[in-house]
C-alpha cells in the first residue's frame, strides 16, 4: 500500500519520485518510482529500493481499495508480470534483474 509519495533531490539536481509502501506485517520501505507504464486499462509501476542499489526493481500494479484510497498491489498473474516486466526492462534498464514482490 502506498503511503506517501514525495519528491526528493538528488545530489545532480534532478528530483526522483519516492513512495513508501508498507507491507502485511506493517514494514515501511521506502522506493524510487524508475517508471510508469498504463496497458490494458490499468498502471503499472517499476519501483527501485532505495536501500539496495544492485538494478533490482519491482513491479506493482495501481488500484483502489474498499475505500477508494489509491494502492499499490503485486501483479499475481505471471504471464502479465512478465510481459510487463519485459516492457520496464527494455524501457528503463539495459541489464537490471527483476523480482515479483
Amino acid at each position: 500500500m502506498a503511503d506517501e509519495k514525495d519528491l526528493v533531490k538528488e545530489d545532480e539536481g534532478e528530483y526522483v519520485d519516492i513512495v513508501t509502501l508498507t507491507d502485511d506485517e506493517g514494514v515501511e520501505t521506502e522506493f524510487e518510482v524508475v517508471g510508469t507504464l498504463e496497458d490494458g486499462g490499468k498502471l503499472y509501476y517499476a519501483l527501485a529500493p532505495l536501500e539496495d542499489d544492485n538494478g533490482e526493481f519491482y513491479v506493482f500494479v495501481a488500484s483502489k481499495d474498499e475505500n477508494g484510497e489509491d494502492i499499490l498491489s503485486t501483479v499475481d498473474d505471471d504471464e502479465e508480470f512478465d510481459r510487463i516486466a519485459d516492457i520496464f526492462e527494455d524501457e528503463f534498464f539495459s541489464e537490471a534483474d527483476y523480482d515479483a514482490q
